[in-house]
């Protein structure tokens, strides 16, 4: 899969080491590991703002729709339109719908169908993936 955004794995570590991303973002982000539950710094987060593509700003979701799930990652009830893709996850012996950003093919985490609201939906994301932006 092709996205607007392409870099080189030397470029994606060089801009996620200047933005003091997290540590194991690059391997979280862009080959798809899963950081521990209940160790990454947005899990416990609930200020007013929005959560953006830790690789390349996109906006991913809205404070308003995260909620505490128990998994121990962020988890939403739904992603801003257009910016996430959803790709068949088939890997651990388990069928799962991958997320990915849809601007950089960064990896996001998971959506299920049993989150708390009208869209049934909840995404589980890595915090190493995001990036907050407080509301001003």
């Amino acid at each position: 899969m092709t996205y607007p955004i392409q870099k080189s794995d030397a470029e994606w570590k060089a801009l996620l080491a200047s933005k003091g991303a997290e540590r194991g973002a690059y391997e979280v982000t862009r080959h798809a590991a899963t950081e521990r539950p209940f160790t990454g710094k947005y899990e416990t987060v609930w200020a007013d703002g929005s959560y953006h593509c830790i690789c390349c700003g996109n906006k991913l979701f809205d404070s308003a729709t995260k909620f505490d799930a128990g998994c121990g990652w962020p988890s939403f009830s739904q992603a801003v339109p257009g910016s996430i893709r959803e790709i068949r996850d088939t890997s651990h012996g388990m069928v799962r719908v991958e997320t990915v950003c849809a601007q950089c093919g960064a990896h996001l985490g998971h959506v299920f169908p049993d989150g708390p609201t009208e869209t049934r939906l909840r995404y589980c994301m890595n915090s190493a993936s995001l990036d907050f932006q407080n509301q001003e």
